[in-house]
């Protein structure tokens, strides 16, 4: 959105968000005028945006228990590993930042960056390059400590003024329970953001009387490929991939293993899933309309 009716229109939702539970209750009963509003100053709202309004909406209420990457899916570093194992776990992990822990996860020092490894990279006689076989502690950098029932937009408002992007979740003794990045807050409101390292979506596989497919695929492929259809009720305006078909027809993000009966007799079984999205899906249609 560019024009200066829409961005009034952000900045007034942003501004309700910061607020307390009264303006967030009035938020809610204020949204349709404020769309309205709008839609009077600029063409109408496209599915998108509408979308990112819902986000929005769900976003002042979200915590951050509902947004980590749980302690098993974390990927952090020990202070006393060399800077050769540094380099292929950042290779591994395809992070710009890594936890930094002291023995266990559960004493965590801070963080380290990529970018600050880079910045050692010396000339090495022949041409190329190499590290200095320095104590990677040297390289360490705060990391927020917040716990799992802070608001995600207060964390938010917290990484954009200390300018730390990576925050580790503590429960109510001490341990760590969870990750949280400033790309996982974002695609609260936005959506999946992918990057160069992210895989592409699969193919779509029929195996039997099923189909399995990456839940990033979008609707549209997954019906040329698959030869039919799949169902989108009334209510799920603005649903565009497999995965958000079955999160916006269970109202939350499965479980990992979960079935699911959607829409006119169809069958979603999880394959694959975290706490914020699901990953893989097996599709089985209704009897009568298997592809064989």
């Amino acid at each position: 959105m560019s024009s200066d009716g829409d961005i009034s229109l952000w900045k007034k939702l942003l501004r309700l968000l910061q607020g307390d539970r009264a303006g967030q209750n009035a938020m809610r009963e204020s949204l349709e005028e404020v769309i309205e509003e709008s839609e009077r100053q600029s063409p109408a709202l496209s599915d998108a945006e509408r979308v990112m309004l819902s986000n929005l909406l769900k976003f002042g209420e979200l915590r951050l228990k509902d947004v980590m990457v749980p302690r098993a899916a974390i990927i952090a570093v020990d202070e006393t590993v060399s800077m050769n194992d540094l380099v292929q776990l950042f290779r591994e992990a395809q992070h710009s930042r890594l936890p930094m822990y002291r023995d266990t996860l559960d004493d965590p020092t801070g963080l380290v960056h990529v970018k600050d490894v880079l910045a050692l990279l010396q000339d090495a006689p022949g041409g190329g390059y190499r590290l200095p076989d320095v104590p990677i502690v040297g390289l360490r950098r705060p990391i927020l400590f917040v716990p799992p029932s802070m608001r995600a937009l207060d964390l938010l408002l917290k990484m954009q003024t200390s300018h730390t992007h990576l925050a580790l979740v503590i429960d109510e003794y001490g341990g760590t329970d969870g990750l949280v990045s400033i790309e996982d807050i974002i695609e609260e409101i936005v959506g999946d953001i992918a990057d160069e390292h992210d895989d592409e979506p699969m193919a779509l596989k029929h195996e039997g009387d099923s189909f399995v497919a990456d839940a990033r695929m979008e609707l549209e492929d997954f019906a040329e490929a698959a030869g039919f259809a799949l169902p989108v009720p009334e209510d799920s305006e603005g649903v565009d991939s497999l995965g958000g078909l079955v999160v916006s027809h269970l109202g939350r993000v499965p479980q990992r293993g979960e079935i699911v009966e959607g829409p006119e007799g169809f069958v979603f079984e999880v394959l694959e899933a975290d706490p914020r999205r699901v990953r893989r899906l097996r599709i089985r249609p209704p009897k009568t309309d298997i592809v064989t």
